[in-house]
């Protein structure tokens, strides 16, 4: 199947998590694979701390409080219109997805996994957004954390320690 991707990796956070580029990369790849998606996407994602991430979240959102995982979707297809770019060789601009480093620290030792772990499935969480996936209702819910389990699995040994 051909696919394509771009990652715009941007780590605001610590030089130590410069690896997640790849790691995203990878995830990325799997995702798309098991999605069959072909389009040739640009998909930013940025390293945060829960600071940046609560200032966000209150500008776009309202709530005053910092948070795992934001995503932003900028493709969204409307009825009518054709897309920005035509050319099938530029990538279009998916959206792009925003991870509290720290947050996701708390979390890992909370659910008692691996920080890799965690960091994985918020990428994963916030990619699924951009494409159109939500928890919105118990049924949506269901089908986004099927393919959450599906790509990500659920052995430990999928998720190598930071």
């Amino acid at each position: 199947m051909k696919q394509d991707f771009t990652l715009d990796f941007n780590n605001e956070y610590d030089r130590s998590y410069n690896n997640y580029r790849e790691i995203f990369k990878r995830l990325n790849k799997k995702t798309f694979d098991y999605l069959q998606i072909e389009e040739n996407y640009l998909i930013e994602v940025n390293l945060v701390d829960s600071g940046e991430i609560q200032h966000i979240n209150k500008t776009f959102r309202g709530i005053d409080a910092p948070t795992d995982v934001i995503s932003f979707a900028l493709l969204d297809e409307v009825e009518g219109e054709s897309p920005l770019i035509s050319d099938k060789n530029t990538p279009r601009l998916l959206g792009a997805i925003m991870i509290a480093v720290d947050v996701a620290l708390e979390q890992a030792k909370k659910y008692n996994h691996s920080p890799m772990r965690e960091l994985k499935f918020l990428y994963l969480h916030g990619l699924l957004h951009l494409l159109g996936y939500d928890h919105d209702t118990t049924e949506n819910e269901q089908q986004m954390n099927k393919i959450q389990n599906e790509i990500l699995g659920k052995r430990k040994e999928n998720h190598d320690d930071k």
